[in-house]
């Protein structure tokens, strides 16, 4: 994300599908965000997720999920925003596929990539909604 969408929400749609994947994506912008992501949280509300962006050199990502109180789905995206991998269901204490190429990871409510149908190759979007 740029710096002028820090602090901004997104909806991520899949365009592959016609669906949306999150209503809310919450922008993990500064490094205190990212490291502390959903933790302290007891779930996500539906309809809700964390977005964030490969800051580093290397083109992979992996998540974690160390000290979380619920699981969660990510969804690994590349450059344009194509579905790359997508953990279900990664619980607690769990650490998550690594993913070369990854640029974005989506952490959403357990369960939201299968209602919307989301599977590897799709193509997201990902819109910014008004406050």
């Amino acid at each position: 994300m740029s710096k002028d969408e820090v602090g901004k929400t997104f909806r991520a749609l899949n365009r592959t599908r016609g669906t949306i994947l999150c209503e809310r994506l919450e922008v993990a912008a500064s490094m205190a965000a990212k490291s502390r992501g959903l933790l302290g949280r007891d779930s996500l509300a539906p309809g809700a997720g964390m977005l964030f962006e490969n800051g580093g050199v290397l083109p992979l990502m992996w998540m974690h999920m160390f000290f979380m109180r619920f699981a969660i789905d990510i969804v690994f995206l590349n450059h344009d925003n194509r579905v790359l991998r997508i953990n279900h269901s990664l619980h607690p204490w769990r650490v998550s596929s690594v993913v070369f190429g990854a640029r974005r990871a989506l952490e959403l409510e357990a369960g939201a990539a299968l209602r919307s149908g989301t599977a590897k190759g799709d193509q997201l979007e990902l819109a910014e909604v008004s406050p």
